[in-house]
C-alpha cells in the first residue's frame, strides 16, 4: 500500500513541479517543459478508453 501512495504522490509530485516551473515561463512562448494542450488531450483519450474498457466488463 505504501508503495502505491509513494508511486501516485511522486506522479503527482512530477506534474505539479513541470505546471509551476511552465507556468514561470510567461516570456518565452518555447520554452514550456510539457505541451500542455497535447497532455489534456492524451488524459482525454486515456479516461475515455478506459471507461469504454469498463463499460465493456461490466455489461
Amino acid at each position: 500500500m505504501r508503495l502505491l501512495f509513494g508511486i501516485v504522490l511522486g506522479a503527482a509530485l512530477t506534474v505539479t513541479a513541470a505546471y509551476i516551473h511552465d507556468s514561470m515561463q510567461e516570456g518565452t512562448p518555447g520554452r514550456t517543459l510539457v505541451n500542455w494542450d497535447v497532455a489534456s488531450q492524451v488524459a482525454n483519450n486515456t479516461t475515455r478508453s478506459m471507461r469504454e474498457q469498463v463499460d465493456k466488463l461490466t455489461k
